[in-house]
C-alpha cells in the first residue's frame, strides 16, 4: 500500500511536472538539448544530445523524480547503460501546462523547458549548432 500511496502523492502535488519536457542550452554549451521524460510513478528518462559543428554526442539518463513544495529532485541511477548515481536539485520558479523554468541549485543556471508529445524527437544539431 506505501507504494501506492507515494504514487498517489507525487502525482496529486505535482500534476504539471509529469510529461514531456524539451529544452536548449546548458551553462557553457548553447549547443546542448535535452529531453526529460517524467513518469506519474516518479520515474525519470532523460536523453542528452551535445551538438559541435552539426555532429551529436548523445547519453541516456535513467532515474527518480520527486518534488517537495517548490524543490524538485531527480536521482540519476545511470548513464548509458552503466550504474551512476548523482542527485541534483532544482527550485522551480515558475511553470504552467507548457513550460517551466528552474534553477539548477549546485550552479544557478536557469532552465527553460516546453512540454512536447509524448513521441517527440529531438530535432538534428544542424538545426542549433
Amino acid at each position: 500500500m506505501g507504494g501506492l500511496r507515494n504514487l498517489r502523492q507525487i502525482f496529486f502535488a505535482a500534476p504539471f511536472l509529469i510529461g514531456t519536457w524539451f529544452g536548449i542550452g546548458q551553462p557553457d554549451d548553447k549547443g546542448n538539448m535535452w529531453i526529460a521524460r517524467m513518469g506519474a510513478d516518479g520515474s525519470f528518462h532523460a536523453q542528452f544530445r551535445s551538438c559541435f559543428k552539426g555532429k551529436g554526442l548523445e547519453q541516456f539518463a535513467p532515474g527518480h523524480w520527486q518534488l517537495n513544495g517548490d524543490t524538485e529532485t531527480i536521482n540519476l541511477t545511470g548513464v548509458d547503460g552503466r550504474p551512476f548515481s548523482r542527485e541534483d536539485i532544482y527550485k522551480v520558479l515558475s511553470h504552467d501546462a507548457q513550460k517551466q523554468v528552474y534553477r539548477y541549485l549546485l550552479t544557478g543556471f536557469v532552465y527553460t523547458s516546453h512540454r512536447v508529445a509524448d513521441d517527440f524527437q529531438m530535432p538534428s544539431c544542424e538545426t542549433i549548432s
